[in-house]
Parts: C-alpha cells; sequence; structure tokens
C-alpha cells in the first residue's frame, strides 16, 4: 500500500494524544470533584449506572478523527483484478482457386462478406488479427480492437498461387505466441520432388525459445483460430504438423471448408484445374485441436458458419 499524500500520516499522533489528555482530565476530576454528604442515596435513587457506558462517545470521536487523517493520506493499493482478453486469428485462403464461382459471386468475394458479417457481430473487446494465406502466408493484420482497420485488411485481399494450410495456421499461432520462436521459413516446401511431412515446428530456434510444456488440447480460452480454405495443401508446412503445435498450445483451430464436394475447373494465368474442397483433412485439424468443423457450400452457409 501506498499513500499519495504520506506526509499527513503524522497527524495520526493526535489521536492517542487526545486519548492521553482524556485520561488525565478523568484522573484529574476524581481528585477535585465535590464530595456530596448524601452521594450514597443520590446514587441509589438512580440505579446502578455502568461506568464504561461514559466513555463510549470519546472513544468513538477518537476513532472517527484516526480514520478521517488516514483517509486524507490518500491510500493506494494496486489490486490485479482477472481478465478474460480473448484473440480471435482468422486464417483465410487467397489461393488462386478462390476465384471459383460454385460459391456466388466467388469463393474469395462469399468468404470476404462473411468475415466483414462476422466482425460486426463480435463483441467490441474481442482482438482480431488476420492471416492470408496461399503458397505462402502473410500477416494481414495485426490483433486489433479496430473494426475498420481490419475490413480493409479483408478488403485487400489479392489472389496467388498455390495453397499453404499449414503456413496460415504456423503463423496464426507466431502472432498468439510472439516469444515462442515458432520457425516458419524453416519449414517451406519448394515444390519440386513428393511432398514432404514437416520437421516438428519451431526445431530450428529451440535453443533460443523457453521451453513450453503441452497442454490440453483447447484448454486454452484466451484465444482461437478460425481458419477458412477451399483446397487441399499443395505447398508449404504440413497442416497436421501446425495443428500439432496449435494442440500442444491449447488453440483450438476451427476449420470452414467453402465450396462444393464436387468442385469446379478454373483457369489462371494460362492453365486450368479443377479445385475441390479436401474435407478429410480439415476435420482431421478441428478434431485434433478439439475444435469443430463447418461445411460452406453456400453463401448462406458460410454467414450461418461465422453466426455461429
Amino acid at each position: 500500500m501506498t499513500f499519495v499524500w504520506p506526509s499527513l500520516l503524522w497527524l495520526l499522533l493526535i489521536p492517542p494524544l487526545l486519548l492521553a489528555l482524556y485520561v488525565w482530565l478523568l484522573s484529574r476530576r476524581k481528585k477535585v470533584s465535590v464530595q456530596y454528604s448524601q452521594f450514597a442515596l443520590l446514587k441509589q435513587a438512580m440505579g446502578a449506572q455502568p461506568s464504561w457506558r461514559r466513555h463510549v462517545p470519546p472513544a468513538l470521536m477518537l476513532i472517527a478523527l484516526a480514520l478521517m487523517l488516514f483517509a486524507a493520506a490518500r491510500p493506494m493499493a494496486l489490486v490485479k483484478l482477472p481478465s478474460n482478453k480473448q484473440t480471435i486469428m482468422l486464417a483465410m485462403d487467397v489461393s488462386g482457386s478462390m476465384r471459383a464461382q460454385d460459391v456466388k459471386p466467388t469463393r474469395l468475394v462469399a468468404a470476404q462478406d462473411a468475415a466483414k458479417a462476422f466482425l460486426k457481430e463480435l463483441p467490441r473487446d474481442v482482438r482480431v488479427g488476420i492471416v492470408a494465406f496461399a503458397g505462402s502466408a502473410q500477416l494481414a493484420q495485426l490483433p486489433t480492437l479496430s473494426r475498420e482497420d481490419l475490413v480493409t485488411a479483408i478488403d485487400s485481399f489479392q489472389l496467388q498461387r498455390g495453397t499453404a494450410t499449414g503456413n496460415g495456421i504456423a503463423l496464426s499461432l507466431a502472432t498468439l505466441f510472439p516469444d515462442d520462436g515458432i520457425d516458419i521459413s524453416a519449414m517451406q516446401w519448394s515444390g519440386s520432388g513428393p511432398l514432404p511431412r514437416s520437421r516438428p515446428l519451431g526445431e530450428a530456434k529451440a535453443a533460443e525459445a523457453p521451453k513450453r510444456e503441452p497442454v490440453a488440447p483447447g484448454s486454452y480460452a484466451s484465444a482461437a483460430i478460425i481458419m477458412l480454405t477451399d483446397g487441399q495443401r499443395t505447398t508449404g508446412i504440413d497442416p497436421m504438423e501446425a495443428a500439432k503445435l496449435a494442440a500442444d498450445r491449447g488453440v483450438r483451430v476451427y476449420t470452414v471448408g467453402i465450396g462444393t464436394v464436387n468442385g469446379e475447373t478454373i483457369g489462371f494465368d494460362g492453365w486450368s484445374m479443377r479445385v475441390r474442397l479436401d474435407e478429410e483433412t480439415l476435420k482431421q485439424i478441428a478434431n485434433r485441436t478439439a475444435a469443430e468443423y463447418f461445411y460452406a457450400g453456400t453463401a448462406a452457409d458460410l454467414k450461418k458458419v461465422y453466426e455461429s
């Protein structure tokens, strides 16, 4: 405890001095009191009266004075109150397959509209960050309370080649836990040769980062990741390794599959391909992190997902 005006605490000597003065006056009064010849008869007529009651008013006055002087010094104490600050990371797919029109008007536009509607319904004290991923992942917006900045980031998405779903999860985690030394650059896959399983994330910086003991999946209530994607991983970090990283930190990764099961053939920069929804991987990611998987085959479905 501290005081704004600690010098006023010297005034707390006043109540003890007044108490000493009161005791002295009582003793002096006994010496000079007038002796009544009929005092015994007077006392008998009045009845027995407790002698301590006459000291109650002075005692209350001294206590009140001491409390008043203590309050005048302005005591202060630092009290830590429990808080529940929540952060949501939106990991959104901006790969070329998001131009498909099986979800009208396009998968990307439907995802953008649903994300902005989601932000409007979210409590204002929840921070939101945005990660955009295609062939790699970029932090489009640091976690913030500004809904205007988030909408600007969502509207600025540009389609790119590749789908690195694992990178989207890993960068979201690196944003939530900046001191954990999560190394994303060391986990990239160039696209040549078979698609490898990545070594455990963060291994390259294990010596630098503090050791974190794994916790129960889904036990971290202060943050969550919502990943929206439409396609299979074609590059980057193994999404199941990224999911394990999230599970070890107790972060839930809610996955949203956008698109139709049959997919659609699209053209992009002189090439064409059929883009299908990889529901199996998205379900595995959600299950690994004690979260849920949602299927959004239409724009209306996508809106319902964000509402839930």
